[in-house]
C-alpha cells in the first residue's frame, strides 16, 4: 500500500510547471542525457543537489519534483537528471539504460564542475538511481571527496539478483509487468530509431524482466547475460570503498528490494548511515506531516534528503 500510495498521493508541485533550464550532457561519445537545471542567482556559491530517478521513471516523477522544490526553496542548486532514454530522450543515444551506468552521473558533475565552476555536489537517487550513485562514489573511492559532498539513496536496488527474484514472486509480479510494459515500449521505439541494433521480434515472448535483461539489457551493455549483469552492475560488493557521508533509507517491508541485502558487511562503514524504518514500502515513506515545517510534510524520504544536505556544512 505504501509503495503504491507514495507515488499516487495527490500533491501540488510548483516545479511541475517550472521545467528549469534543459541541458544535454555528453556522457560518452555519441551518448547524451537530459537534465533540467534550477540555478540560484549565485550558483557558484551554492551546494548543487543532483536527483536521479528509478526504473521506468524520469526527471518529472513526483518524488523528483518534490525533492527538487524543497531543495531549491532551501537555497540549493538542483539538477533533475534523466537516465539514458528516459524523459523523452530515446533519440539521444543508441544504447539502452542499465543499473551499471555509474559513469553517467559522474560525467555530468565533472562537466558542471569543470565548465561551470559548480560544486560541491550531493547525489540523491531512488531505487535503480540509488544503486547507480552508490556504485559511482564507491568506484571513485577517496577521489570522490574532491567532487561529491554526500550521497543519499532511497530504497536502492544495490543487489540486483535478489531484487529480480523478488519481482518474480507473489503480488510483486504486478510491479514486474508494469516495469516490463515500459521497457518493451522503449525497446520498440529504439528498434525504429536504430533498426540495425535492436530486433523487437522477441518482445512478445518475454514475460519476465530477467528475460528482457538476458536478451536486450545485458548484451547491449556489454555484460553478456543477465546473471553477469546483475553481479557486475550491483553496488553492494564495492560499497566498502565509499569515503564520503552517505545516507541510505530502506524500509524493512520493501516488497521489491529485500532487506537482507542491507545486513551485508560492506555497509558496516563509518561513512554510511543506514536508517531502516519498519514501514515505508518501496520509495513510499509516507508519514504524518508536522505543522509549521515547510520541509517536513508527509513525504518522509524527501525530507530526510533535505535534512541530510543541511548537515554537510556548505
Amino acid at each position: 500500500m505504501m509503495t503504491i500510495a507514495g507515488g499516487k498521493w495527490p500533491r501540488q508541485l510548483k516545479f511541475a510547471k517550472m521545467p528549469g533550464e534543459p541541458r544535454r550532457f555528453t556522457v560518452e561519445p555519441g551518448v547524451e542525457v537530459l537534465g533540467h537545471c534550477h540555478w540560484q542567482p549565485d550558483r557558484r556559491n551554492r551546494l548543487t543537489l543532483v536527483l536521479l530517478h528509478g526504473l521506468e521513471a524520469s526527471s518529472d516523477s513526483p518524488y523528483i519534483l518534490g525533492a527538487a522544490e524543497k531543495a531549491f526553496n532551501l537555497g540549493l542548486n538542483v539538477l533533475r537528471l534523466n537516465q539514458r532514454n528516459c524523459g523523452g530522450t530515446l533519440h539521444l543515444t543508441p544504447t539502452l539504460y542499465n543499473s551499471g551506468l555509474s559513469s553517467d552521473p559522474v560525467a555530468v558533475i565533472r562537466e558542471l564542475a569543470g565548465m561551470n565552476g559548480l560544486g560541491p555536489f550531493v547525489l540523491a537517487g531512488w531505487s535503480m538511481g540509488g544503486n547507480l550513485i552508490l556504485k559511482a562514489v564507491a568506484e571513485l573511492g577517496e577521489s570522490a571527496r574532491s567532487l561529491v559532498a554526500g550521497v543519499c539513496a532511497v530504497s536502492p536496488s544495490l543487489d540486483l539478483e535478489p531484487c529480480v527474484q523478488a519481482l518474480e514472486t507473489g503480488f510483486n509480479k504486478v510491479y514486474e509487468q508494469w516495469f516490463l510494459r515500459g521497457l518493451k515500449s522503449k525497446l520498440r521505439e529504439k528498434s525504429k530509431l536504430y533498426p540495425d541494433l535492436y530486433d523487437a521480434s522477441h518482445l512478445d515472448a518475454i514475460n519476465l524482466i530477467r528475460e528482457f535483461d538476458d536478451i536486450y539489457t545485458a548484451p547491449g551493455g556489454g555484460y553478456g547475460d543477465a546473471a553477469n549483469y546483475y553481479k557486475t552492475a550491483s553496488a553492494l560488493p564495492i560499497m566498502h570503498n565509499i569515503s564520503i557521508p552517505t545516507l541510505i533509507l530502506q524500509a524493512k517491508d520493501d516488497p521489491i528490494v529485500p532487506f537482507q541485502s542491507f545486513l551485508a558487511p560492506q555497509l558496516e562503514s563509518p561513512h554510511i548511515t543506514l536508517i531502516t524504518p519498519d514501514y515505508g514500502g518501496h520509495c513510499g515513506f509516507l508519514h504524518r506531516s508536522k505543522e509549521g515545517s515547510p520541509f517536513d510534510d508527509r513525504y518522509w524520504a524527501e525530507n530526510r534528503i533535505i535534512s541530510f544536505c543541511t548537515t554537510l556544512g556548505y
